[in-house]
């Protein structure tokens, strides 16, 4: 089955092997998004509220490159530095997904790349 590869500057550019996102058949496969600002590729700042915000917007960038939308995630994993920020990411995540919302994990995890409080990925059918 062939690959394609899913890039668009509207969100970071990858920060190592991997692509932004990959398709095969009618699944898209969303790499982990960390809370960069795509023009900066710094983490934004404005605390976890923020950070959560610019992770599903890059996200959002990323799917709609695929030709698909939001609404067409079926699974999005959510990792946390610290699980207290549970509430924040279900408002925000609220602001970018609607009912029926797709299957979700969110687990603790011990750090991050570049020092970001989150980081969540995504599974697209189309």
């Amino acid at each position: 089955m062939s690959r394609q590869i899913i890039s668009t500057s509207g969100a970071p550019a990858a920060i190592g092997t991997y692509s932004q996102a990959v398709r095969v058949g009618d699944t898209i496969w969303v790499s982990g998004q960390i809370p960069l600002d795509p023009a900066t590729m710094s983490i934004v700042e404005g605390g976890m509220e923020a950070e959560t915000r610019r992770v599903f917007e890059n996200m959002k960038a990323i799917v709609t490159a695929s030709g698909a939308t939001l609404d067409q995630v079926v699974k999005v994993n959510i990792y946390m530095l610290d699980l207290a920020h549970f509430a924040t990411v279900n408002k925000v995540m609220a602001e970018y997904f609607r009912e029926p919302y797709p299957a979700r994990a969110a687990v603790a995890v011990a750090g991050l790349p570049r020092g970001a409080q989150i980081e969540a990925e995504c599974i697209v059918a189309l």
